[in-house]
C-alpha cells in the first residue's frame, strides 16, 4: 500500500503566566513522533511571569522544531490567541491546539493525524488523563434545556449516564473506542485546514470558556463532526476554574451565552433557569454562590487567565 504524503502540522499553544508549564510542555513536544513537518506557535497573552522568555530558552532543546513566538500585548482571551496562532500557521495542513498544561505522549500527534486522515474528520481529540493517570471525562453532548435541568437536579456526573439528561459523557466504556461526541473539552484539538477555512475564526466574544463548544458545533453544522480516538492520549493538568469564583462565574455565564447564540429567547430563559438552579442548589460552595449571583447580574466578572 502506498504511503500517504506527510502533512505539515502546526502546534499552537496560548499562554498566560504559564512559566511553570513550559519545560514539561516543551519536553513532551520534543519527544513527539511525527512523520511530517512540525512547527510550534506560542501565542502569549501578556504574561508577567517570563513565559515567553522561558520558551525562548527552551527552543534549542526542541530538536530543531521551528518556533514562532507571538506577543499579543494584552490578555486577549483564548479564542483571540487561537485566531492569532492559526493565522501565523496558514501554510499548515493541520493545526493542533493545545493548552500549556498538556503533556503529549510520544505517539499522540501521529495517532491524531492517522485518525484524521483515515476518517476525514475535521476535528480529532485524544483521550485525556489526569496527572494521576485517571480518565478525564472530556466528551460532551450539545447543551439543551433538558440537560441543563437534568444536571441541576441530578448533578453532572449522574445525569451524564443518561444521554438526554446530561451534557457530560460519563459512561466510561465509551472512552475505550472511537466516538463522535457533539463537542469535547478544548485542551487538545487537531483541526484540519479545510475545517478551519469552512468554520472561520473562533468567536473572541467568549474570551474564555465555551469557545471550543461554539467552534465544534459550528464545525458540525458545516459538515465537519468531531471525532474522539483513544489511540491518542495526553495528560492534562487541571486549571483553577472550579476554585476561582471569577473564572467559574465566567464559565457559567458563557454557557448561557453560547446557548443563546443558537436558540430562541424563550428556550434560553428555560436553559438559563436550569443553569441557575444548578448553581443555586449548591450555593454552600462559594464558587457556586458567586456564579448564581453572576447569573443574576449582581457581580462583575474579572477577566481570568487563558490557561
Amino acid at each position: 500500500m502506498a504511503q500517504k504524503t506527510p502533512v505539515a502540522v502546526a502546534v499552537i499553544v496560548v499562554t498566560f503566566n504559564s512559566h511553570g508549564h513550559v519545560d514539561g510542555f516543551a519536553d513532551s513536544l520534543r519527544q513527539s513522533q511525527v512523520d511530517g513537518p512540525l512547527r510550534l506557535v506560542v501565542v502569549d497573552n501578556a504574561s508577567t511571569d517570563g513565559t515567553l522568555g522561558r520558551f525562548r530558552e527552551a527552543i534549542p532543546d526542541l530538536n530543531g522544531i521551528p518556533t514562532t513566538l507571538v506577543d499579543t500585548g494584552r490578555n486577549a482571551g483564548y479564542a483571540a490567541g487561537m485566531n492569532a496562532g492559526i493565522a501565523v500557521a496558514a501554510e499548515s495542513d493541520y493545526v493542533l491546539l493545545l493548552n500549556p498544561d498538556i503533556r503529549l505522549e510520544p505517539s499522540t500527534i501521529r495517532n491524531l493525524l492517522h485518525e484524521a486522515r483515515a476518517s476525514g474528520a475535521g476535528i480529532v481529540v485524544p483521550r485525556l488523563r489526569d496527572a494521576d493517570g485517571s480518565l478525564r471525562l472530556s466528551m460532551r453532548r450539545e447543551p439543551s434545556v433538558l440537560r441543563a435541568w437534568g444536571e441541576a437536579l441530578l448533578g453532572g456526573r449522574l445525569a451524564g449516564r443518561y444521554p438526554r439528561l446530561g451534557e457530560m459523557e460519563t459512561r466510561r466504556v465509551l472512552y475505550d473506542g472511537i466516538a463522535e461526541p457533539d463537542w469535547a473539552t478544548g485542551a487538545a484539538m487537531l483541526i484540519s485546514r479545510a475545517c478551519c477555512s469552512a468554520v472561520g475564526r473562533w468567536d473572541e466574544s467568549f474570551f474564555l470558556y465555551s469557545e471550543e463548544t461554539d467552534f465544534a458545533l459550528r464545525a458540525r453544522d458545516a459538515g465537519f463532526p468531531l471525532r474522539f480516538t483513544p489511540a491518542a492520549e495526553a495528560v492534562h493538568f487541571e486549571g483553577d476554574s472550579h476554585q476561582s469564583r471569577a473564572l467559574y462565574s465566567l464559565l457559567v455565564r458563557n454557557r448561557v451565552k453560547l446557548y443563546r447564540s443558537r436558540h430562541s429567547g424563550a428556550s434560553t430563559l428555560l436553559f438559563r433557569a436550569g443553569v441557575f438552579v444548578g448553581v443555586a442548589l449548591r450555593a454552600a460552595d462559594p464558587t457556586r454562590r458567586a456564579a448564581a449571583l453572576a447569573l443574576l447580574g449582581r457581580t462583575s466578572l474579572v477577566a481570568g487567565p487563558t490557561s
